[in-house]
């Protein structure tokens, strides 16, 4: 009962993309001492009304006390940092992270209610640090933003490699390239498992180098006559390096827009990222420059309905307007379930004559994630006994899989949120699984579907609502007129009446059907008075809507 054992439990990222986190345990079964590594967000689609974040679900880990010791973020994308202040405070341990991760989470705590005051330990590449009973170095890779890292967490059963979000880019816009030296030492001390991004699995070959992609962008902007509008991430500093220095090539000023990218940068500038870049133009001063003299970056890349990117599309920016002849690039990957957004944001901007350039047309994009060369590569330098693929949907985690299969690695562990699998001693098995699911944040409430209503909501943008008031004096006679209100319902039915009048009378004849006696009874006329209305819009839409009946006896 006291044989140690080394775990590792995901409880978001796997089987998915976004909402990354992820357990390491050791010790015996019901007293192992754990790290949580990294905390992040995913985005709702259109089947989750008014949700604003997707969270994951943190009960195990609560259930953790104080066993669990410190929460490590590999970097700073929502999807693994995204969650940690509005979760935080149901953990309260100690968070450690980078500069600019840090950088970033004192900016994002200034917009949310209570500004948690998280205990930060910085940590950069090359850093050693103890938590508990791991020993985790710090190693730099290539990604999209600063200061991504994967971590190296050696406990007394072994060493573990999560490599988080990674690439391999021999000339990067920003920070160095990734450390395959530290790769290559680790994997010579031995390396029990890699727990792999799996997010490009599926493609072959290596990816192209963010300079490549500042290269073709500074000859988009160059064969551009107009104006030259650039939506990408936020997070993505490399690409906005990249944007800057495509402009500057032009002899193009540079203007941002948004506030997630405003933030990012300034961030970024305070940490010297971008300390040789040109200033950058305030969207105040949009009309100052020279249409042919002007990079716009700005965020909206994936159709959000509040982004700058929508804004212009509908026209409806204060400061910044678009012309035919001006030109925008879509600098960034299409986030699954975002599609049909962004077409419409497209044909908005294509019926106003304006030129739209994708990834299709140029290289403009490239992914901050190892397709399987590079994978191949990591591969040769940790030498792991066990490859689990993470970070991914099914099929990425499938192809990684398969991969890892044919490079030989002795043990493939494929795993899905809220399994417990066990790396050591003995072959890699799962042994159990804990809860898992998804949390959800609705304006400054938290909770999960049914506490915040989801469900419901569904139901009201299926069918609409229709509210009615029934007044009776104390003997059960009809005081008032029933009053009706209906909100997403059909003005006609099929054979032209008014849906309202239609309703009105299914209520009124369903009232008037009850004896005197049971009316005095509220229950029995909400009952008869819902169901009628219900059942008259059946019979004449085909759907019945969310009927509310208030009753009062005066």
């Amino acid at each position: 009962m006291s044989k140690n054992e080394l775990v590792f439990v995901p409880l978001g990222g796997v089987g998915e993309i976004g909402m990354n986190l992820a357990l390491y345990g050791y010790g015996p079964k019901g007293n192992r001492d754990w790290i949580m590594v990294d905390c992040g967000v995913a985005f709702p689609g259109k089947e989750l009304p008014g949700v604003d974040l997707i969270l994951p679900d943190i009960r195990y880990v609560q259930e953790l006390g104080n066993r669990l010791k410190a929460i490590v973020i590999t970097h700073a994308h929502e999807d693994h940092y995204g969650a940690l202040l509005s979760l935080w405070p149901m953990l309260r341990k100690p968070v450690y992270c980078t500069p600019f991760c840090a950088g970033m989470l004192e900016a994002k705590a200034v917009y949310e209610r209570d500004d948690p005051q998280v205990p930060i330990t910085i940590f950069k590449a090359g850093s050693i640090f103890e938590i508990g009973p791991f020993s985790i170095e710090a190693v730099h890779v290539t990604h999209s933003l600063p200061e991504p890292m994967s971590l190296a967490i050696t406990s007394p059963l072994g060493t573990v490699v999560h490599t988080a979000d990674w690439k391999i880019d021999d000339a990067p816009t920003l920070g160095k390239i990734t450390d395959e030296a530290a790769f290559r030492r680790i994997g010579d001390s031995g390396v029990l498992a890699a727990i792999c991004d799996s997010t490009n699995a599926m493609r072959t070959g290596v990816s192209p180098s963010e300079q490549e992609v500042s290269d073709s962008l500074a000859d988009v902007i160059a064969n551009a006559k107009g104006r030259v509008a650039i939506t990408t991430f936020s997070s993505n500093v490399g690409r906005l390096r990249s944007i800057a220095q495509a402009a500057r090539k032009n002899n193009r000023r540079v203007m941002l827009m948004g506030s997630s990218i405003r933030r990012v940068v300034e961030v970024s500038s305070e940490l010297g990222y971008f300390d040789d870049i040109d200033e950058f133009v305030d969207e105040r001063d949009f009309d100052t420059v020279d249409r042919a003299n002007l990079v716009i970056i700005l965020t909206g890349s994936q159709g959000e309905p509040r982004a700058a990117m929508a804004k212009i599309a509908h026209q409806e920016h204060r400061n910044v307007a678009l012309v035919p002849g001006d030109t925008v690039v879509y600098s960034s990957r299409i986030i699954p379930g975002n599609e049909k957004a962004i077409i419409e944001t497209k044909n908005l901007l294509i019926d106003q004559g304006i030129n739209i350039i994708t990834d299709d047309d140029a290289l403009v994009h490239v992914s901050g994630h190892p397709r399987q060369s590079e994978l191949k590569a990591m591969y040769s330098w940790l030498k792991p006994q066990v490859s689990v693929p993470v970070h991914g949907e099914s099929a990425h985690l499938s192809a990684h899989a398969k991969l890892a299969g044919e490079l030989g690695v002795p043990q493939v562990a494929p795993v899905r949120n809220g399994d417990v699998l066990r790396l050591a001693p003995g072959n890699a098995e799962i042994i159990t699984t804990v809860p898992h699911g998804k949390y959800y944040k609705d304006g400054i409430i938290f909770g999960d579907e049914s506490e915040i209503g989801v469900s419901q909501r569904r139901k009201l943008g299926y069918a609409g609502i229709v509210s009615l008031s029934v007044v009776l004096d104390r003997k059960g006679n009809i005081a008032d007129e029933i009053d009706i209100e209906i909100y997403g319902l059909p003005d006609v039915t099929g054979e032209g009446e008014d849906f309202d009048d239609v309703l009105y009378h299914a209520a009124t004849g369903a009232l008037n059907s009850i004896p005197a006696k049971r009316r005095k009874d509220p229950e029995v006329v909400r009952k008869a008075v819902k169901n009628a209305v219900r059942a008259s819009a059946r019979d004449h839409w085909g759907k019945k809507p969310v009927t509310t009946v208030f009753v009062a006896i005066v």
